[in-house]
């Protein structure tokens, strides 16, 4: 490239291979970066810009050398360079740097990192963090009244434009020894904080410019979205879908608030068959959120603000695994129910930082997935084996038990375990989820009004207390169980030893313990709420509770069985207090003995839910489901007239309750 009117080289790029003799002698400025990061896309035409317009400045005054070696060269009169390091061709040079974000700036002086930048910059700010550096190099030897700074991918300073007035702490060039002296004690204290602020990362300016849903074909959808790493949250849709029309108006609204921030597009799979059949599209409308060849289908509620919270959410993974310290992590837990938390070290590699990234887009509006190296975080969660991953739900850890490299690196087989630990400690109960909630395992389920904001808080806290208690008492009942087949392993190696039987000694030696199995043959217990208002009718006729009438409730169901239990080992109701449901919990789960507590019929829950979501995901279908059980039950009434005796098991009143809701 020229800039004013000079050749400038290509911006110089370092690796494993060259980094150690550039960087021994002088100082470098290195960028290290990621090609798929956004901030690092929107930083790269302000860094070339910085590099271009120093790199042809004369620290001496006006000469005509393009020569980088002459004495009034910028780069030979303050021996100082630029570079730039990809991380992701680079990933263990990253790592031996310690580079936790990207970008991040690093000035190396002979071979020593002296100062530390992360995060991108506008080139106001970038041209002060060099000034200050230069200033340091050659105390005085700065613009005492500032320099010019060119536009940002402009290839000259416009002689009229005005001098960008220098920082307070580099305006007294006579200070300059002090100022640098005080600048390296402030960047020293700065690295070795535990509390550096990160800036807030931002989308590049390039995204959904118009703030609409792009119409997208087999040709434009393969340009701008499969062979490309930018995310896009698309509609596969059909014209004659009414639900696919009632969507469109929310989805524009959603497109118009991205604006800036993340790419909308729109699939007609009435026009572009082939391509929903590649996207195996089976029904409309199937909302995905697509980046780097991969993809994960959103299955939330539709409305508008529904629809912002998962873009945002999608727009924040897309800027990478965010790296945090204990502070941040404590400032986190605040705001966030469930986190997940990577734990590395020095030694982790590329292909495990690599496999970290790719879980990101699955848990976008299900959990948090940071990074971290923090001691303390180290200590507070007991981790002495490094990479470690582990979810925290309330303070509260679960880890995943599979240590081996080939492990933390299977996506699917991590993913499958997050899939069980990403709910909230207590979730509410919507149609939405209730077959993640329920199924699979007993569920103490808290009947809540919020229309009581007192009892209603308290109850939450309780439900949420007697669910941490319980993870404690199954913890240690594992702990015991998974001890008991221990000891039998080693009964039957020291019978073989007294015996001096080695074949059978050998054979007891074989014995596997299988934690797995022990866990999987143990009854999973969930907790959650439900708003016991909003679904008063179904509640009512399920579980046979009036929130304003009973008061607050709790119902320990068990969907495999469809069986439920609403009473305690003495016979009075389950409130929401923990030694309400722990004892309950205790006689249900307790198979050494007999039960005093007697399940009751849930069978309608299922048909429930699942005829919700029909309602949600087909409302036509509904209708015609309707017609037929109203011309059923007609055809059933005149029967009866006739001595023909039938009956519906009871679903009309759980049809009932979705008219309601």
């Amino acid at each position: 490239t020229k800039f004013n009117g000079q050749h400038v080289p290509p911006f110089p790029f370092l690796n494993a291979d060259t980094i150690k003799d550039a960087v021994k002698e002088g100082h470098w400025l290195v960028e290290f970066f990621s090609p798929y990061c956004h901030h690092c896309q929107a930083f790269a035409p302000v860094l070339q810009t910085l590099y271009e317009f120093y790199y042809t400045s004369h620290p001496l005054g006006s000469t005509t050398t393009e020569d980088a070696e002459a004495l009034n060269s910028f780069t030979r009169y303050y021996d100082f360079n630029f570079a730039k390091i990809d991380c992701v061709a680079n990933g263990d040079l990253c790592t031996e740097y310690n580079v936790q974000s990207y970008p991040t700036m690093l000035l190396i002086k002979n071979g020593e990192v002296t100062k530390t930048h992360k995060g991108q910059m506008d080139l106001k700010r970038a041209s002060d963090f060099v000034e200050e550096i230069l200033e340091t190099i050659k105390p005085g030897s700065r613009p005492k009244e500032g320099v010019k700074l060119p536009v940002v991918g402009a290839d000259h300073v416009d002689e009229d434009a005005e001098i960008d007035e220098p920082s307070a702490k580099d305006k007294d060039p006579e200070a300059g020894a002090a100022a640098a002296s005080k600048h390296n004690e402030i960047a020293a204290t700065a690295t070795a904080s535990e509390t550096v602020a990160k800036p807030t990362p931002k989308p590049p300016k390039d995204v959904n410019l118009e703030g609409k849903s792009v119409d997208l074909t087999m040709d434009t959808f393969q340009k701008k979205v499969t062979f490309t790493k930018e995310p896009w949250f698309v509609k596969f849709y059909a014209p004659w879908c009414h639900h696919c029309q009632a969507l469109a108006p929310n989805w524009a609204e959603m497109a118009r608030e991205m604006k800036g921030k993340l790419n909308i597009g729109e699939v007609n799979c009435e026009v572009e068959k082939q391509l929903c059949k590649n996207a195996k599209i089976k029904a409309f409308p199937t909302l995905k959120f697509l980046r780097g060849g991969e993809f994960v289908e959103y299955e939330g509620l539709r409305g508008v603000g529904d629809l912002i919270s998962y873009a945002e959410k999608a727009v924040d993974s897309g800027m990478g695994v965010l790296d945090v310290d204990a502070t941040e992590f404590q400032n986190m837990e605040e705001t966030e129910e469930v986190i997940f938390t990577y734990f590395y070290d020095h030694a982790t590699t590329s292909e495990d930082f690599a496999a970290l990234e790719r879980l990101s887009l699955q848990l976008i509006g299900k959990a948090r997935l940071v990074k971290t190296q923090d001691k303390k975080l180290a200590e507070r969660f007991k981790i002495s084996t490094w990479p470690r991953l582990l979810v925290s739900r309330d303070g509260q850890p679960t880890y995943y038990t599979a240590l081996a490299p080939k492990d933390m690196r299977d996506v699917a087989k991590v993913l499958t375990w997050m899939r069980s630990v990403w709910l909230p400690l207590v979730p509410e109960l919507t149609a939405g989820n209730s077959r993640e909630i329920m199924g699979g395992r007993l569920v103490v389920l808290g009947i809540l009004s919020r229309d009581r904001a007192d009892e209603f808080g308290r109850a939450k806290k309780e439900l949420k207390s007697a669910a941490l208690e319980w993870m404690d008492i199954s913890k240690s009942q594992f702990q015991l169980e998974r001890q008991e087949l221990r000891d039998a392993k080693q009964l039957k190696i020291e019978e073989a030893e007294t015996k001096g039987d080695e074949k059978a000694e050998e054979k007891a030696k074989l014995i596997k313990v299988d934690t797995e199995k022990l866990l999987n043959k143990r009854k999973e217990v969930g907790f959650a709420w439900v708003d016991g208002v909003f679904w008063e009718r179904w509640i009512k006729n399920i579980y046979g509770v009036r929130v304003e009438v009973d008061g607050e409730r709790v119902i320990v169901n068990d969907e495999d069985r469809k069986l439920y239990y609403d009473h305690t080992p003495n016979g009075n109701a389950i409130t929401p207090s923990r030694t309400s449901i722990l004892e309950t919990l205790r006689d249900i789960t307790d198979k050494s003995s007999a039960h005093l507590v007697s399940p009751k019929s849930s069978s309608a829950f299922a048909f429930f839910f699942n005829f919700t979501r029909i309602w949600t995901d087909h409302p036509f279908f509904t209708i015609i489901l309707l017609s037929g059980i109203v011309a059923g039950t007609v055809y059933s009434r005149r029967q009866r007239r006739s001595g023909f005796r039938g009956t519906f098991g009871g679903l009309n009143g759980a049809i009932g309750e979705v008219e309601k809701g």
